[in-house]
C-alpha cells in the first residue's frame, strides 16, 4: 500500500469546496473555537443531490469520480450514480467504507458510523493493520450517516483518535434518506463490491480498477424504508466492472461469488428481510451486501467474466414505484 499518499491531504480541497458552496449546495455550516467544523447536509439545512456527489467524492479521498447520468437499464428510475477509480482499495476500502463505529450514552444515547479519510489517521479498525495502511495529516474529515446532531464529545474523541487538533477536524452529517443520503450511499456501489471481495478472500492487492452505476434512490423522511432503498439500490441495480491481475479461473471465480444473487438471503427488499430477522441486522447473511450484476475483466487475458442480474421488478418494491 502507498504509505506516502494521504488520503486525508487528498479530500482536502473538496471538504473546502463544500464548505465554501455551502448556499448553493443547501448545507450548513457551524463551528466553535476548540471544536470541529460540522457541515449539515439534511438535518436542519435540505442538504442537495449535489452535495451528496460531492460528500460521496470527499469520501473516497479524491481518489475517485462520482457524477449523475442519465439512466437507460432503469426507465423508471432516470438517474444513475456512476463511480469510477484507479486507487480501488485506498479510495473504498480505506477511505469511504462506513468502519467507525462511534457511540455514546450521556447525555443521551447516540450512534453513528463514520466514513472517509479520518478513519485512516484513527486506524480503529483491523483492516488497516491488514493492508499495512495509516494516514498522516493534519486535518481530518469524517462522514457520519445520521438524523441527529452528535455530542460535542464526539469532536473530542475524533481529534483525540486522529491526532490532530478539534478545529482541524470536519465532521459531515447526513441522514440516510436525505437528498445528500441517498446520493452518497448510491457512490458506494464499487466500494460494496471491494468490500465483498476481501470478505470471500480474494487478493485486494490484485485490483487494479474500479467502475460502477446504480440507480439514484427517491429521498423519503422514514429511516428505516431510506435504509431499505439505499441497500436496495446497490442489491438490485447496481453494476460493476472490476479489473484485475490474476489467473482466469481466479478472476471466474471472483464474477460467480460476487453478486448480491448468490446470498442465501436474496429476493425480497431489504426492509421485508430486515424485519423478517426481527430487527437484528447481524442475522441477516453478510454476502448479501453486494452489487447485483458484475463483470471481472482479468488484465493478462483480457477476458471478462459476468455474473448476477438486475431486476427491475425488486427495485420498483423497494423505491416505491409499483402501479
Amino acid at each position: 500500500m502507498n504509505e506516502r499518499l494521504s488520503v486525508n491531504a487528498s479530500c482536502l480541497p473538496l471538504v473546502e469546496e463544500l464548505v465554501e458552496g455551502a448556499a448553493a449546495l443547501r448545507v450548513g455550516v457551524a463551528s466553535a473555537a476548540g471544536s470541529a467544523r460540522v457541515v449539515d447536509a439534511g438535518i436542519d439545512h435540505p442538504g442537495s443531490t449535489e452535495a451528496g456527489l460531492l460528500i460521496a467524492r470527499i469520501c473516497m479521498a479524491g481518489l475517485g469520480q462520482v457524477t449523475l447520468r442519465a439512466n437507460p437499464v432503469f426507465p423508471d428510475w432516470p438517474w444513475q450514480v456512476e463511480v469510477r477509480t484507479s486507487q480501488p482499495v485506498l479510495a473504498c476500502l480505506l477511505s469511504q467504507y462506513a468502519g467507525w463505529s462511534l457511540r455514546f450514552d450521556a447525555p443521551e444515547k447516540w450512534a453513528a458510523l463514520g466514513s472517509g479519510p479520518a478513519r485512516a489517521l484513527a486506524a480503529r479498525e483491523a483492516l488497516f493493520a491488514e493492508l499495512g495502511y495509516r494516514d498522516r495529516a493534519e486535518d481530518a474529515c469524517l462522514v457520519l450517516e445520521t438524523d441527529r446532531h452528535p455530542p460535542p464529545a464526539l469532536s473530542e474523541k475524533v481529534a483525540r483518535d486522529c491526532s490532530v487538533a478539534p478545529e482541524r477536524v470536519t465532521l459531515v452529517l447526513t441522514p440516510t434518506g436525505s437528498l445528500a443520503g441517498v446520493a452518497q450511499i448510491a457512490a458506494r456501489v464499487v466500494e460494496v463490491a471491494l468490500h465483498k471481495a476481501h470478505e470471500i478472500g480474494f487478493p485486494l492487492d490484485a485490483i487494479l480498477e474500479g467502475a460502477g452505476t446504480t440507480p439514484l434512490p427517491p429521498p423519503v423522511d422514514d429511516a428505516l424504508v431510506a435504509m431499505g432503498r439505499t441497500n436496495d439500490t446497490i442489491l438490485f441495480g447496481g453494476q460493476v466492472q472490476l479489473v484485475v491481475s490474476c489467473a482466469d479461473d481466479d478472476a471466474r471465480d471472483l464474477a460467480e461469488r460476487l453478486p448480491s444473487s448468490a446470498s442465501r438471503d436474496y429476493g425480497k427488499p431489504f426492509a421485508e428481510v430486515f424485519r423478517d430477522y426481527g430487527y437484528d441486522f447481524f442475522q441477516i447473511d453478510p454476502m448479501l451486501f453486494s452489487p447485483a450484476r458484475v463483470a471481472v475483466t482479468a488484465l493478462g487475458s483480457g477476458r471478462t467474466f459476468r455474473a448476477g442480474r438486475l431486476d427491475a421488478e425488486l427495485l420498483a418494491r423497494s423505491f416505491g414505484g409499483g402501479a
